[in-house]
Formats: C-alpha cells, structure tokens, sequence
C-alpha cells in the first residue's frame, strides 16, 4: 500500500493532475487510443503491415504481368513452323537426319 499512498500523496502536491490527467474522460480516451493504436483488429502497426504487403504484393502483379508479355512474345514467334524450327535448331541442338551439327563455345 505505500505505492499507493505515494501515489496519492503526489497527486495531492499537484492538483491539476486531478482535474486534467486523473479525469475519468480523459483515462477513457487514452485507453481508446492505445487500443485503436496498437491492439485493435485496425490498429495502426496491423495497417503499416497490410500496405507492405499490398506494395509488395503489386510488384509481383507487374513482374508477372512483363513475365506474360515475354512469353505471349515468344508464343507468337513460335506459331510460325519455320521459327519452330529454328529456335529448336538453336537451343535443344537439334538438327535434320543427315546433317551434323558443330557447336562452338
């Protein structure tokens, strides 16, 4: 109980912490704002956390998105039978039955 009385001995000293800081309102709206701040469903930490998410989120929307474009490119290139056969040519090695193929690095 001596924390208490200490307590209430200061309080005494200082009279304006009773009207303004001890005030039952003024003890609402902090504990209001600590939860809506730090606590809530919608605190602020939860929200800073959310949008990091939605940015990093975004970022991988257009990367894949340049992504699609590169392989709806290259889809299209390959449509043509005689691109076909050139790109096989030249990434698997591939070559016709009577024909060799030198690869040079």
């Amino acid at each position: 109980m001596k924390f208490i009385d200490d307590i209430k001995d200061y309080v005494s000293r200082h009279p304006w912490l009773d009207r303004w800081v001890l005030n039952k309102y003024v003890i609402t709206t902090v504990l209001f704002g600590i939860y809506f701040l730090f606590i809530g469903d919608q605190s602020l930490i939860k929200q800073m956390k959310r949008a990091r998410k939605i940015s990093s989120l975004q970022e991988q929307i257009q990367e894949s998105r340049k992504n699609i474009d590169v392989y709806q490119h290259e889809l299209n290139y390959l449509a043509n039978p005689d691109s076909l056969e050139r790109y096989a040519r030249e990434h698997y090695h591939m070559h016709a039955p009577n024909e060799e193929v030198y690869i040079v690095k």
